[in-house]
């Protein structure tokens, strides 16, 4: 049966949903942010006039738009509140969080990090094959190639291959669905088809892509005549997408320290070397690189080389 596992990372906690040896589906947490779901305090800086929505100024210092507030609630006032969407940093702006008034009468939302075993290590290779497609923002298929975009206002996955339009079609559906349970993809979502000349053509993609989806809670348009369908999931937080198109340094110093663990897992020596490209400098914290030390057991010798790419690192342990 299939299983959430979930491994506890430095600076970030990431989760696989596996079936066998299948990586069916990822998501990715990292440290220090508010995840759908967290309960948190606040003041009521300002209320929108003419809504119910107004923006709070949490005890942590950041900032949480509130929709459904009650009307009895006036600015200043401190507010118990639940988290129903994660801030998200998009290119040259970051959007709050969204949240609402915690009580007994509002349903839960779902909980961002889901419940699974936690592992020590994921079996070896399935968090590398899903972080290195969404480093790429691709995934392949019999014949072509899925490509996703993220923009301020959706995620556009589009499609490339050899064959007839309805054969290219229908044979990306499997790895449309594949993208969007491994890069955890949500909100509004474009997929752009070949274009396909029949009603038929149409109808059997639209199928193919129900059965693909049926497990997953969306709306979605049927396909139009220019080979386009929109989907809408309930978004609650960052696809891994979206880490690589606006935090790629931070999301790539985070897999030198797991490459870095792996390696010290796999052989002796006591200094732990970890070379990076030079603009990864900045972004390891030192108290991940303390934690990194204490995980290892190992003294740490941190180099840099430029003709590295970003999202690579190179790991070895040598004797004092």
């Amino acid at each position: 049966m299939a299983e959430w596992l979930i491994e506890d990372g430095i600076g970030e906690r990431r989760a696989l949903l596996v079936e066998g040896e299948q990586v069916l589906a990822a998501k990715l947490f990292w440290q220090g942010e508010l995840a759908a779901g967290a309960r948190v305090t606040g003041k009521l800086a300002a209320k929108l006039k003419g809504t119910r929505r107004g923006v709070a100024l949490l005890d942590n210092g950041g900032e949480a738009l509130v929709d459904q507030l009650p009307p009895s609630v006036t600015e200043g006032q401190s507010l118990d509140l639940v988290i129903t969407r994660a801030s998200l940093a998009e290119r040259g702006r970051l959007k709050r969080a969204q949240a609402r008034v915690a009580g007994a009468d509002a349903p839960p939302p779902s909980p961002a990090i889901p419940e699974g075993r936690t592992v020590r290590r994921f079996p070896a290779g399935l968090w590398e094959e899903v972080w290195h497609a969404a480093s790429s923002a691709s995934l392949d298929f019999p014949g072509g190639e899925v490509l996703a975009s993220v923009t301020p206002a959706m995620t556009v996955i589009d499609i490339d291959g050899i064959g007839t339009p309805r054969e290219v079609a229908l044979a990306a559906v499997p790895a449309v669905a594949r993208a969007l349970a491994w890069f955890d993809i949500a909100g509004n979502i474009g997929i752009d088809f070949p274009t396909l000349a029949t009603k038929e053509d149409r109808r059997a993609v639209d199928a193919a892509l129900d059965a693909a989806l049926d497990h997953w809670p969306h709306e979605r348009t049927a396909m139009n005549g220019f080979g386009f369908v929109q989907l809408v999931a309930r978004l609650e937080g960052p696809s891994l997408l979206h880490r690589f198109a606006t935090a790629r340094l931070g999301a790539s110093a985070r897999m030198a320290l797991r490459q870095a663990e792996l390696a010290a897992d796999q052989g002796t020596g006591r200094v732990l070397q970890l070379t990076v490209h030079p603009a990864l400098k900045a972004k390891l914290d030192q108290a991940w690189l303390d934690e990194l030390a204490r995980r290892t057991g190992r003294v740490l010798d941190i180099a840099f080389d430029p003709t590295l790419a970003i999202e690579t690192a190179n790991t070895q342990l040598v004797p004092a």
